[in-house]
């Protein structure tokens, strides 16, 4: 299937990494993917061999999330937050906060929506508590996981596109 851009990953001033991504779909079908317990369980896996086992999600302001991602060796990695701002389908500002904090603290994520000729430039702002815990995500391998989840994500759009669905 069409892998549509390569995802980019910078980092910005000393806290900030800024993830942006080209998908040939329409905003609001990018947002739902996002939103939607049923679509993020499709692509939201990350690297090979993970599944995102618990997805749940209260969109609303200040609704809590929560996240269990499962390992090809069985182990859990679990990570949740609260939606601090929701305004669909063109911007998600959340908390995250992983059970096991490898990074160093509570990140806000910054999501934003915006289309032209229906693809949507998705640009994801995550501001760290440090610059030490923004370096050592950036060095954790964590780009290649996102940019595996967005390609399946790139795969999902398309299937719903062509099948003419929202959601699955």
């Amino acid at each position: 299937m069409n892998r549509g851009e390569a995802m980019q990953l910078v980092t910005r001033g000393d806290c900030e990494i800024v993830i942006s991504r080209v998908f040939d779909a329409p905003r609001e079908m990018v947002f739902d993917a996002h939103t939607k317990p049923e679509l993020l369980k499709r692509w939201m896996t990350g690297s090979p061999g993970w599944s995102l086992e618990v997805c749940e999600i209260d969109l609303t302001v200040g609704g809590a999330f929560r996240y269990v991602w499962r390992g090809p060796k069985g182990q859990d990695m679990g990570m949740g937050g609260v939606h601090r701002e929701i305004v669909p389908p063109e911007r998600l500002v959340t908390t995250e906060l992983f059970d096991v904090d490898w990074t160093g603290g509570e990140v806000l994520s910054t999501l934003v929506l915006t289309e032209r000729d229906g693809k949507t430039t998705l640009t994801n702002t995550l501001l760290y508590p440090s610059r030490e815990s923004r370096d050592s995500v950036v060095n954790s391998g964590m780009g290649q996981g996102m940019g595996n989840g967005y390609d399946q994500l790139e795969d999902l759009l398309s299937w719903m596109r062509a099948a003419g669905r929202k959601h699955e």
